[in-house]
């Protein structure tokens, strides 16, 4: 059975997770999650925005259920580790990250370890006042290795990633926002009406316009600044030659 529900609140896609008793996210959970991406990709038209929440009380998506493939990381005989499980694992994190449409994390609970991760995969991150948010491994004994000191550190800075990373600890609603690693903090009463009106200021734009320009932010804010400016300039140029946009002086 899956763990996710899909609704269509044109020209919105919400997907919910639900994974009873503490929504864990599972493997087969993530695999399903980037195949309906892809599903997406392929249909710009009608999908200009995703939104990804959970549906469990208390949750948004819980950590990684790392038990349930304990032969996941194997030595080869080169010395290295060979691990296509979890290879797996961060490809989905890719496709997520890399879908044509932006993305929002609608977070009204707990966000911690690899559910945080999956957040960070996304455009935007939105909370409700019961949102908390952590990258839960060091405490645990381990570390984040689905994109916590990656995309956090690009996200907030490297030294409040250090802090949310080494502490452990959960950040509040508020907290987060203030950080930047939410958008927004959103009432809790209807919360995921409150986050597809907050979409709203979004998909009212042209479709392709938001893909174009979601690619940029995406790819270029990985590139140094002159690398940036030349990418940003190739898929504006591209975009223009492939809209019905005149512009008027």
């Amino acid at each position: 059975m899956s763990s996710w529900t899909r609704e269509y609140r044109d020209p919105i896609a919400l997907l919910t997770y639900r994974r009873p008793p503490d929504s864990l996210l599972d493997p087969e959970s993530l695999a399903e999650l980037g195949g309906m991406f892809e599903e997406f990709a392929r249909n710009t038209d009608r999908v200009k925005l995703v939104v990804i929440t959970g549906g469990s009380d208390g949750y948004f998506v819980n950590h990684g259920d790392l038990k349930q493939h304990p032969d996941w990381f194997t030595p080869g005989q080169d010395g290295a580790i060979h691990s296509p499980g979890f290879d797996a694992y961060l490809d989905s994190f890719h496709r997520i990250e890399e879908l044509p449409q932006p993305t929002i994390a609608a977070i009204d609970g707990l966000a911690s370890g690899g559910g945080s991760e999956l957040a960070l995969a996304c455009t935007m991150r939105v909370g409700s006042p019961r949102a908390r948010l952590r990258q839960s491994e060091v405490p645990a004994g381990i570390m984040p290795g689905a994109g916590g000191t990656v995309r956090l550190s690009r996200l907030v800075g490297s030294a409040i990633a250090a802090e949310v990373v080494l502490s452990g600890r959960p950040f509040t609603a508020d907290e987060a926002y203030r950080i930047g690693w939410l958008n927004a903090v959103l009432p809790a009463e209807g919360f995921v009406d409150h986050t597809i009106e907050w979409a709203q200021q979004f998909v009212r734009h042209s479709g392709p316009a938001l893909i174009a320009a979601t690619r940029s932010i995406r790819e270029s804010g990985q590139l140094p600044l002159r690398d940036a400016l030349a990418r940003e300039r190739e898929i504006f140029l591209r975009h223009l030659a492939t809209t019905d946009m005149v512009v008027k002086p």
